[in-house]
């Protein structure tokens, strides 16, 4: 029983590690805030729990079908961590690279029009790719695929384990998305800017881990 606590402890620590700087809950707040612009607070409380609804349903379905996924297409597991890792660094470098703040004017329309303007846009492209985008779904395709290979009793704890991070990780979308314009005040322009390049470079150094693994595992082939 604690050996079963410990690896589940520890594959919890590992699918936090790998999806919150992926999915980067506060930086994603950042740039969603000119949506929620013109709505009341109860449209917006609807709004960000639609929103996170989504990026749950997104993650759960990656998780429990990414194994299935990969044997459809052929693909094994070094391949997805190095084209996932690949695709991870290469979103942490364009973020690490720019030399633009946060756009808090990304969509001008969306200053312009409340919560009927808005509610065709909660999947695409709120949810899917701002919140949880490919990134997000490599990473849990690489980790649903390790934790196929386990046996039964291994496979329940660590499908578990990666499930309560993605609970987890839903839950600080939610109160990020809420909470995002009083963020905002409270760390001003420069504090925003910190935490955003912060960000980019864990997801950075997540993708380029992911690839090294991939790499790794291919050579030994």
């Amino acid at each position: 029983m604690n050996a079963n606590l410990h690896s589940f402890i520890n594959l919890f620590f590992i699918g936090m590690i790998a999806l919150f700087p992926v999915v980067n809950p506060l930086g994603s707040a950042f740039m969603v805030t000119p949506y929620f612009s013109n709505l009341t607070k109860a449209e917006k409380n609807t709004a960000v729990a639609k929103i996170t609804l989504y990026a749950f349903c997104i993650c759960t379905v990656s998780l429990f079908a990414g194994h299935w996924i990969l044997q459809l297409f052929g693909l094994s597991i070094p391949v997805i961590q190095l084209a996932g890792g690949i695709m991870i660094c290469k979103m942490g470098w364009e973020s690490l690279s720019s030399d633009k703040k946060t756009d808090h004017s990304a969509d001008a329309d969306a200053k312009l029009s409340g919560f009927t303007y808005i509610q065709d846009k909660l999947f695409y492209p709120i949810t899917f790719p701002v919140t949880t985008g490919a990134g997000t779904i490599s990473v849990l395709f690489t980790l649903s695929a390790h934790t196929a290979r386990a046996n039964f009793t291994e496979h329940l704890i660590g499908t578990s384990a990666i499930l309560s991070a993605i609970v987890v990780i839903c839950i600080l979308i939610y109160i990020c998305y809420r909470n995002a314009k009083n963020i905002i005040n409270f760390l001003g322009s420069n504090g925003e800017v910190i935490i955003n390049r912060i960000s980019a470079f864990l997801i950075f150094c997540v993708g380029l881990q992911i690839a090294i693994s991939g790499i790794m595992n291919l050579l030994k082939k």
